[in-house]
């Protein structure tokens, strides 16, 4: 208790969770706007009725990762997943075309540069998602009656509607893609990451109120929800102890003279995360495995309706793609974020040196072999952790929820200790003891030692 009240003697720190506090608040309202021409409430039923052809498969993810704003269709309908997915885009890019590479690193212009072009592959994502939302969202009828008002969806040949719902919800993606930037140069955290976990928190009360109902009206038997509350609380033990987990490389530092003082001559670790990715994989893997199904719902052709089929969350075949896209985003997304080549120069340029490795390419190869080895490992938990609620459904009844695992509660769980280990950082850097018992003092007087910083 005593370092969280810590967290609001900081003015600047106070200022900055007031702040992101704020902006999810605004993120909220904007779920419960609907967009014009459409009945909220039938299309509140619709989404949350069930079915491979209603909102239990693909308009459920849909739901789900815009924190509810699909079944109210808000003008925040298709959430934050047209961003990510042109990160995705980009970031590919960077990796094969030159010209982005190079831009990649000018350092802060060559981002804010690719920060721009993803802006505008947002927009573009967007506006395709929009006109197949607004087409699907036009043939949908619930007890007879049409989710959208017939006058609406008549008005200039049913062309009226689309360019409405277009501009509606590409103005929303843009303003939350503007609150995420905001978030994350003036609040704490990742303001994109946390709107997606406001969202699912945001859905977490209701779960638990329709669990318990369930368990009422005897949907729900008493030992099926004990098991899955154990299995709640061992998935966050193993998302805590996994994304906490670092393999720490030994580095030895040569002793220099630099202007008649002595520097180095001690011995620091190179820590490495086990999952360097954190929880941007299965967010990624996400992303894409919607965009085909979202094209396959709309297109009324056999073999569309095939991939739409599927591709539908619970089938094998989704389960197949979801895992190796998992694994792959991971070792993609830690080959972008770090780069044994630049480590292995920059202890080299410290003077620093794994003990029994030479400096140079066999360090960076070390550096290699480590990391893909961690990864592989971090891939796997990744992948287990969020198909673990859909393999536990075939052993269990088909109406047992489990709102509390997968990709839900690991984006949760990892979101928040990202958050915390920032908010940690500005009370030690403030002389106050931090969360995990670390105080600033003790952490300035190690930095006195004339140790190099430590690469990585």
């Amino acid at each position: 208790m005593g370092s969280i009240l810590n967290v609001f003697k900081v003015p600047e720190l106070r200022k900055r969770i007031l702040y992101t506090l704020g902006m999810l608040a605004v993120y909220r309202i904007g779920v419960f706007v609907t967009a014009p021409g459409v009945d909220r409430e039938l299309m509140r039923e619709y989404v949350n009725q069930g079915g491979s052809t209603g909102g239990g498969g693909l308009l459920g993810m849909f739901n789900f990762f815009s924190g509810g704003a699909l079944e109210n269709f808000s003008v925040l309908a298709l959430g934050i997943m047209p961003y990510i997915t042109s990160s995705i885009i980009m970031q590919v890019m960077a990796a094969v075309v030159p010209a982005l590479e190079r831009l990649q690193k000018e350092g802060g212009k060559g981002r804010e540069k690719i920060n721009q072009y993803t802006r505008y592959g947002t927009m573009l994502i967007a506006t395709v998602q929009a006109i197949l939302l607004s087409k699907y969202v036009m043939g949908i009828t619930v007890k007879g009656s049409s989710v959208v008002n017939p006058e609406w969806a008549a008005s200039f040949g049913g062309y009226g509607f689309t360019l409405l719902i277009v501009v509606t919800l590409c103005t929303g993606t843009a303003f939350l893609m503007w609150l995420g930037e905001r978030i994350t140069e003036r609040g704490v955290g990742n303001g994109i990451s946390l709107i997606i976990t406001a969202g699912i928190i945001a859905g977490l009360p209701g779960a638990i109120v329709t669990t318990v109902q369930g368990f009422n009206e005897g949907l729900y038997q008493a030992h099926e929800l004990a098991i899955l509350a154990v299995m709640m609380l061992l998935v966050i033990f193993a998302i805590v102890f996994v994304e906490r987990g670092l393999r720490k490389i030994p580095v030895h530092y040569a002793k220099r003279m630099i202007e008649g003082k002595q520097y180095g001559g001690d011995s620091a670790p190179m820590p490495l995360k086990v999952n360097t990715a954190g929880v941007i994989p299965p967010i990624f893997a996400s992303s894409m495995l919607m965009f085909p199904a979202t094209a396959a719902s709309v297109v009324d052709h056999p073999w569309m309706l095939a991939v739409r089929d599927a591709l539908l969350p619970g089938s094998w075949i989704y389960l197949v793609v979801f895992v190796a896209m998992i694994i792959f985003f991971a070792f993609f997304y830690t080959s972008m974020t770090i780069n044994p080549v630049e480590m292995a120069d920059n202890l080299k340029k410290f003077g620093g040196f794994v003990p029994g490795i030479r400096p140079g390419r066999e360090t960076a190869e070390y550096i290699d072999y480590v990391l893909t080895r961690i990864t592989t490992a971090g891939s796997v938990y990744l992948a287990a952790v969020c198909v673990m609620p859909m393999v536990i459904q075939e052993f269990m009844s088909n109406q047992v929820p489990f709102y509390f695992g997968g990709t839900g509660l690991l984006i949760a769980v990892g979101v928040a200790l990202d958050t915390v280990s920032q908010i940690e950082g500005y009370l030690i850097e403030h002389n106050y003891e931090g969360f995990s018992g670390e105080s600033g003092v003790r952490v300035r007087g190690r930095a006195r030692n004339g140790a190099p910083p430590i690469i990585g």
